[in-house]
């Protein structure tokens, strides 16, 4: 059996990114390695990492290919909230069954998804 460990996010603007993701996640990174540019932060059973990458500059150039969700009971509010933070708004919130759902993009143009809780 396999247990997701963490996402890691390569960049060449590690900092900026880190900047970014403690305002979206409201909290300071977990673990800081800041002369090598790696920042952490735990949420759940996993650690969400943003990594300094040499070879990973400029924008995302197929940034659906991946995504984050991150779960909220409060996707409409979360969303105006992130988006006045700076990320870019890929699609505004919809519903979708009978949750909601909001898709943005972090400052590399990475999508990541708001969305309600699913039963399980």
């Amino acid at each position: 059996m396999l247990n997701l460990n963490s996402v890691m996010i390569c960049t060449k603007q590690s900092e900026a990114l880190a900047v970014f993701y403690e305002k979206l996640l409201g909290k300071p990174a977990d673990m800081v390695d800041a002369a090598n540019g790696f920042y952490g932060w735990q949420l759940g059973g996993s650690y969400l990492s943003v990594l300094a990458h040499s070879e990973r500059a400029g924008v995302n150039q197929d940034p659906g290919r991946v995504l984050l969700n991150f779960e909220t009971a409060q996707v409409r509010e979360e969303f105006e909230r992130i988006r006045a933070i700076g990320a870019g708004v890929i699609r505004e919130p919809y519903q979708m069954g009978n949750g909601w759902i909001a898709t943005l993009a972090d400052p590399d143009g990475n999508y990541f998804q708001l969305l309600n809780p699913m039963d399980m």
